[in-house]
């Protein structure tokens, strides 16, 4: 058993990662308080009556108001390739985690993390962060997830994926992969409120299975009764139709979200180990985690929403 939480502040909580966190807290009957900028930005979520409060992740003064009363912060937050601004949402989002004299604050980093500087500044800025929490005092637990399976149905993959059959990704083909799904991160986020045994713990999140490209596309076949095949693209080219898609050119600017992708690749794709690969077990003994298995999640999902 843990220290007594009752009320979260998650904040992110409109967004993908968000959403799976604020249903598995209201399950478990936490009180939970969405933390956003836009007082409506649970409108149009499966969650539009939820509590909310004001939040700036720039601002101590906010957070500090916007978690008083809280007995804790779960959340994730946007990527940020100016390490520099990503060093100030830590410092502004622990000042009023201090001053609102929090119980625990669960971080999820939503991407590996390792224990060094990498010279990638979005993933030094989520070092950044962490530290910065750390030095609160307050127990803190960091979920590190590897690669989410949710990348796989995101408008970047899946159209490709449901009218070519291919999956196309920045991966190697050798480049083995933990894939976790978000709804694991959320069980392992709550299971941290939970629990006093991982205060302190960095916690490295994957699934129960380490996958290639290649077995990836075998799954997404079975998943969707069709021939499927895994396209390894470079993380460049992946980087410029990603842009493509989305700003209409493939002009991939420096420290954008598409420039940061390539960049993480890049450092994946170059490591003689996968730094992707995470032993399950550990989270098993340390949260009591189950799992879901790629299969099962791909199974889950409606491929074709939203396509037409």
């Amino acid at each position: 058993m843990g220290t007594a939480i009752e009320k979260v502040c998650v904040l992110g909580a409109p967004a993908d990662q968000g959403q799976p966190l604020v249903r598995e807290l209201l399950e478990q009957g936490f009180e939970v308080t969405a933390g956003v900028r836009r007082m409506d930005a649970m409108e149009g979520t499966p969650f539009a009556d939820l509590p909310t409060v004001h939040a700036d992740i720039t601002d101590a003064n906010v957070m500090a108001a916007a978690f008083a009363g809280q007995d804790a912060a779960a959340f994730h937050l946007p990527f940020e390739f100016d390490r520099q601004k990503a060093a100030g949402f830590g410092k502004a989002i622990a000042e009023g985690a201090k001053r609102a004299d929090l119980k625990k604050i669960v971080f999820n980093t939503a991407c590996f993390v390792a224990d060094r500087d990498l010279d990638l500044s979005a993933h030094d800025g989520r070092r950044d962060i962490e530290r910065a929490l750390a030095q609160t005092g307050i127990p803190c637990v960091f979920i590190e997830p590897t690669v989410f399976m949710d990348n796989q149905y995101r408008i970047w993959t899946r159209p490709l994926i449901v009218r070519e059959g291919i999956f196309a990704y920045p991966a190697k083909p050798d480049l083995k992969i933990s894939w976790v799904c978000l709804e694991d991160v959320a069980q392992a986020m709550v299971r941290a409120l939970q629990t006093d045994a991982v205060d302190g713990q960095h916690v490295p999140l994957g699934g129960p299975q380490a996958l290639t490209g290649y077995e990836v596309a075998e799954n997404l076949s079975i998943a969707l009764s069709k021939p499927m095949r895994f396209e390894s693209l470079a993380p460049a080219e992946f980087a410029a139709r990603m842009s493509e898609l989305v700003t209409g050119s493939r002009e991939v600017r420096p420290l954008s979200l598409y420039d940061g992708m390539a960049k993480f690749y890049t450092w994946y794709n170059t490591q003689a180990q996968s730094p992707l690969v995470v032993d399950p077990q550990n989270a098993r003994e340390l949260l009591g985690m189950k799992h879901t298995a790629h299969l099962d999640w791909a199974r889950s999902k409606d491929w074709m929403e939203g396509l037409g």
